[in-house]
Parts: C-alpha cells; structure tokens; sequence
C-alpha cells in the first residue's frame, strides 16, 4: 500500500448484527488502513451465518470485488479477520487476474507494526510475530503445491518442499527467540537491580491511541514520539517518576498498544515488550475520555490484561484527553462507573497531572 494505493475493505457480518456494531468494525479497519498510508476507496460488507470455506466471503463476493477493483484501480483487498492460510490462496487466486494482493487484518496490523519499529528488538518480535502468521499460509501454499505437483516422476516433489519450507521457518523462528531473549535477560537483570535498589515500577497500559506516550511524557519530562494514530508506540520507553511525598523516584514505562481481537501470535511475540508491565508494582490503564468507544475498549484492555497474568496487579484507571471530551460523554462515564475509582487528565494540556501523582504515592 506504499505511495498512497487504493485499498477495498470488507467485513463478514453475521445476519443479526447491529448496523451500528458493522460500522464501528469497520470504522477501526479504515483507521488502520489510514495509519498505514492507504487510501480505502470501497468498504463493503457481506452478510452470512458462517465464512465460506474457501474464500471466506463467497465466491459470489469476490467476483463482485474483482470486478469494482478492476474499475477503481485498487491493489489491494483487506479482510477484517484472521483468514485461514486456504482462504488466502483461494482469494489470491480469484483476484491474481485484476492483480488484487489480499490481506488479512493482521497482515495489515504486522505491516503497521513493522513501520513503526524503532529498535532492534521491536523489529526482531514484528519478525517473530510474521513468521507464525505467515508459516501456517506458506504450508498451505506448500500443500496446495504438492497437490498440482503429482504425475510421474513427480512423487513426494510438492512434499519435499513443504518439508522444507517448515523447517526454513522453525529455524528461522528458534534463532528469532534466541536474540530476543537476549534483550529479556537483559531487562530481567536490570528489574532485579531496581528491586535491589528498592525502586517501584510503574508500567503505563491501555487501548491504543489512548495518549500513552503522551502521557509518559508529561510525568517524566521525556519527548517520545507521540502521534495521534494507532500503534504509534511499539517500544518500551522509560522514564524517572518524582514523587515528593515519598521523597524518592519511580520507573515509568510505556507500552505497546492493545485492540480488540489480538491475536496469541502476536501478543506472544511481544512477550519481552510486555515482561516490563507484567512485572510492574502498579499499573496506569489510560483511556482516551473523548472515545465514544471507551467501554468497549477498556474491556478489551481487562482482557487483555487477564491474558497476560496481571489482572490481578494494582492499577489506576485514568481518562485521558479531558480537554477534548464532550459534558455528555463525561457524564455518561461518570453513571457507568459508579463503582469504580477512576481520575481525569490532559496529558497535553497538563492537568490533573499533581492529582494522579498524588494517587500514584499512595498505591506505592
């Protein structure tokens, strides 16, 4: 999708959805596909009980989107799902004449996430995490060629290669991990320092584009980069923390952005970016306050945390972006959580910032 290319969007929506509920699934497909730097020119969406078998969508569907990508110059078609490593070929096939490349909605996150990488070991888990998304799609294509590879003389050719092509990529993957725990080893000695030394760890969490980074950097003073789009953020960053009742300083830390419906293989693949929040005295779970989505997304954010083994771990619940919020979402989040402990902030404008530290001390 480089230089701006048209992309066409579709979602699979069972019969009984909500209309509203099929326009916020897409609605967050296109904001991906705007992070990433394409244009979507065609959204579009296909009501069945179940996914096709082969294409996921139906074949019927396909031909249609072949048709409107032909006229409209689009390069690529983008699933809002996980699809099957058949369901891609078969796509791929159907599309290969009006030269249409699909994707899946984690090709589309893995190619965001690779854009924004910043370290060495933020690119090494994007790598670890494309590896296991892809190896799973090549056997399919591998077997797909063992098929059309069969006659005589032939016997076992197509095999062969998808014997190799598996090994290729469980030592690709093995020497992935071994770099990475490297980095992991690292962090480990230096967690066992600071607690050594006595320091509490505060790691900041939430939904992406919530104003992390932003955040981070009003409490340490750091200037991260912080951009309003989603997975800005995929090191970890760490900062100093004053607290002045306490006399004494915290570590900081900002994470990667959670969404809805990550898949294992990539929060697994940013397992040693995460070791610095599963490790954490305290958790600070931002939420954007000017969302219309923020129950939803803080669900996802629980969840989340409950994958990774912290739902238990002491955290703050902070809305972000008071600047931006309309009165009536503020009230409307004030009658939802009426019983849960929750602050207000504005990260960018730099208020209630002195309320939030003061809660933080009192947690630490």
């Amino acid at each position: 999708m480089e230089q701006k290319q048209k992309a066409i969007l579709v979602d699979l929506i069972h019969p009984r959805m909500l209309k509203r509920m099929a326009l916020e699934r897409m609605v967050e497909l296109e904001e991906l596909v705007h992070t990433y730097g394409g244009i979507v020119i065609v959204k579009a969406w296909q009501k069945r009980f179940a996914p096709h078998p082969k294409t996921y969508i139906g074949t019927g569907k396909v031909a249609m989107i072949g048709k409107e990508a032909q006229e409209l110059g689009a390069r690529f078609l983008i699933v809002n799902a996980e699809l099957s490593p058949r369901q891609v070929y078969d796509l791929s096939e159907m599309l290969r004449p009006h030269k249409v490349e699909v994707w899946d909605r984690i090709d589309l996150i893995l190619k965001i996430f690779a854009r924004h990488a910043r370290t060495a070991e933020a690119r090494l888990e994007i790598e670890l995490a494309s590896v296991r998304h892809m190896g799973p799609r090549i056997f399919g294509m591998g077997m797909e060629l063992s098929r059309q590879a069969g006659g005589i003389g032939t016997v076992g050719v197509g095999e062969t290669n998808t014997q190799r092509m598996k090994r290729h990529l469980k030592e690709k993957e093995r020497a992935i991990k071994e770099k990475l725990e490297k980095y992991e080893n690292s962090r480990s000695l230096q967690r066992d320092h600071r607690r050594r030394q006595g320091l509490k760890t505060i790691s900041i969490v939430g939904y992406t584009n919530a104003g992390k980074t932003t955040l981070l950097n009003a409490l340490t003073g750091r200037k991260e980069y912080a951009a309003n789009e989603l997975f800005a953020t995929l090191d970890t960053r760490v900062g100093q923390l004053w607290l002045p009742s306490a006399n004494t300083t915290a570590l900081i830390t900002d994470t990667i952005g959670f969404i809805k419906d990550l898949p294992p293989e990539l929060l697994n693949a940013f397992a040693s970016t995460l070791s610095e929040a599963m490790a954490a005295d305290l958790l600070l779970h931002i939420v954007d306050g000017s969302d219309p989505h923020w129950e939803k997304h803080v669900r996802v954010v629980d969840e989340i945390l409950e994958r990774l083994g912290v739902g238990s771990t002491p955290r703050i619940l902070v809305f972000n972006k008071a600047d931006q919020t309309t009165p009536a979402l503020a009230l409307q989040i004030q009658n939802r959580l009426l019983e849960r402990e929750y602050l207000w902030v504005s990260a960018e404008e730099k208020v209630g910032l002195n309320e939030l530290i003061e809660d933080i001390e009192k947690r630490v």
